[in-house]
């Protein structure tokens, strides 16, 4: 079987498994968020952190949850680090410097899972398991939190409630997140991967020599940065070690993984609002930028002109043999199209118009399917983004859902898609012009330019995956990129909520001859293309600098 039909093949059933998953898993996670009931260990959970789940939150209070809860998580994860040396299960491992504990803290709890250290060599189990590992769950739940409350803004009407944070947050770990990584994770452990609690052993080398490796909760915690949309590898290497990533089914497994909530998410939106078709027309449009970034990937990737491309039958550089050129391809394209940022390959030995590619799957937003929950809200405001177009198109006042667009909202949304290209771009050109962060690229040119263009890229959409070839692990970049992710994450949110209780206040306008029928192919076509225009017109002068000047060059 030639590599080019592997791919293909790998595609086609990845299809198929995410097909069969997205009605039960939309359709379960449409009544976890609509139930009033509460499981006893999440009154446990309540009553512990003195939250009341019946009441229901404006979107300030609702705002308030969100920010409280993550600032807690990042200083509790920071003393983690900072403490380390005093902890049991250490593996002898010292404490963090202070700045790369604020990397990482602000890192985990942003859903980024950016990493500037070596996890095998600086994170003790207690580290690992205690701190980034639960951040990779409440994270994630903290995601779908926002994304369902801004469905609810679409579904009520006249009322400001957007449902109760604490209990969003904590029925998306309990009911959603955690059975889900159980299973994913027995898959793993039964495919090979790692689960243990062990210490430093020292291993013998094929040319002699020896190495060190410490073992872990490997499998649980690849489990959920896979279904959390996470991405933060227990190694260094990510999920292209053979201890996180065994085999190629493991590899097309954890795809599966980070792909299945996010689209799923759709079919819940739906339901939630009352109508499946509108669920289908954003999983339609999801699944479109998906798939032809998947197939424009294999194509910069299997038929790129240089010579020892051409002898070898694909890009095989930075790519490992077990998964081949077809299946790094799609990993690539997945986790970059959502905020995983876990790696099976490395993105800067792609071919230029492939790293190319990789890039602009952040910077549309992460919304093809997006990460949990995320993926989701991004893609609904650039729905309303779309509305808004279509109605200046026909001279009438944008409607979506049965909701007005109007002034508030057009300024909320476009508020919203100005946040993560402003830190991106002025980041990236501060880092370009001064001479201490240049220091730290090992490539000149555009691929140098390339480098930190995508670090920043990276941070402020909450991906996570790096370059490679750029020593991130300095106190400027472990400061400017933990505050893109910061702000990156939080500052969206804020916009969010607040335009689902603009929406949530609003009495429902009814259907008639004019309103765009926005469960049509029609609005499919409409909103593809704003999408790719709005990123375009706003990354394309800092891609033809980087990507595109190395592609066209080689």
């Amino acid at each position: 079987m030639g590599p080019v039909l592997a791919g293909v093949l790998q595609l086609l059933a990845l299809v198929v498994a995410l097909g069969l998953a997205h009605r039960p898993l939309g359709d379960h996670m449409a009544r976890v968020y609509s139930s009033d009931r509460h499981w006893r260990v999440e009154k446990w959970i309540y009553r512990a952190v003195g939250a009341d789940p019946g009441t229901q939150m404006r979107w300030p209070a609702y705002l308030r949850g969100v920010l409280a809860f993550s600032a807690v998580g990042v200083l509790f994860l920071y003393l983690l680090q900072r403490l380390q040396g005093v902890l049991p299960g250490s593996l002898g491992f010292s404490a963090i410097d202070p700045d790369q504990a604020f990397n990482t803290a602000a890192s985990f709890v942003t859903n980024t899972n950016w990493q500037s250290y070596y996890g095998e060599q600086s994170m003790g189990h207690v580290v690992q398991t205690a701190g980034l590992a639960v951040q990779n769950f409440v994270s994630a739940a903290v995601g779908i939190a926002v994304a369902v409350a801004l469905v609810r803004g679409f579904a009520r009407s006249r009322t400001g409630e957007l449902g109760n944070f604490w209990a969003d947050m904590v029925r998306g770990v309990t009911r959603i997140l955690l059975p889900g990584a159980f299973l994913a994770a027995i898959v793993l452990v039964a495919c090979g991967a790692l689960q243990n609690f062990s210490g430093i052993h020292e291993v013998g080398q094929f040319l002699g020599g020896s190495q060190q490796w410490n073992g872990g909760a490997v499998a649980s915690q690849e489990a959920i940065k896979e279904l959390g949309t996470n991405g933060g590898g227990y190694f260094n290497a990510n999920s292209a070690h053979p201890f996180e990533n065994p085999t190629p089914f493991t590899n097309l497994f954890e795809i599966f993984l980070m792909l299945v909530v996010p689209f799923s998410l759709t079919r819940t939106f739906g339901v939630m609002v009352g109508s499946v078709k509108q669920g289908y027309a954003i999983l339609a449009t999801m699944a479109t930028i998906w798939l032809g970034f998947t197939v424009l990937m294999m194509w910069a990737e299997f038929a790129h002109h240089g010579p020892a491309t051409q002898v070898a039958g694909g890009a095989y550089e930075g790519k490992e043999v077990r998964f081949g050129v077809g299946s790094s391809s799609i990993f690539a394209v997945s986790t970059t199209l959502t905020s995983t940022g876990a790696v099976d390959s490395f993105h800067s030995s792609f071919t230029g118009l492939g790293g190319g590619i990789t890039m602009l799957g952040m910077m549309l937003g992460e919304i093809a399917p997006g990460g949990t929950g995320s993926g989701l809200y991004g893609m609904l405001i650039m729905a309303v983004i779309a509305v808004f177009i279509a109605g200046l198109m026909v001279g009438r006042t944008p409607e979506y859902l049965g909701k007005k667009i109007g002034t508030r909202e057009i300024k909320l949304a476009a508020c919203y898609l100005l946040v993560t290209p402003a830190l991106v771009l002025v980041l990236t050109s501060v880092a370009i012009a001064l001479p201490t962060p240049a220091h730290s690229m090992t490539n000149s040119g555009a691929h140098g330019f390339s480098e930190i263009l995508y670090a920043y890229t990276s941070g402020a959409n909450n991906n996570g995956s790096a370059f490679a070839g750029l020593n991130a692990n300095t106190e400027w970049f472990n400061t400017t990129i933990g505050l893109a992710m910061l702000l990156g994450r939080f500052l969206p949110m804020v916009f969010v909520l607040a335009l689902a209780g603009s929406l949530a206040g609003q009495k429902p306008i009814p259907v008639t001859a004019g309103t765009l029928r926005t469960e049509k192919p029609l609005f499919t076509g409409l909103l593809v293309g704003a999408i790719l225009i709005i990123a375009g017109l706003t990354y394309f002068p800092a891609l033809a600098l980087g990507p595109l000047a190395e592609g066209l060059a080689s």
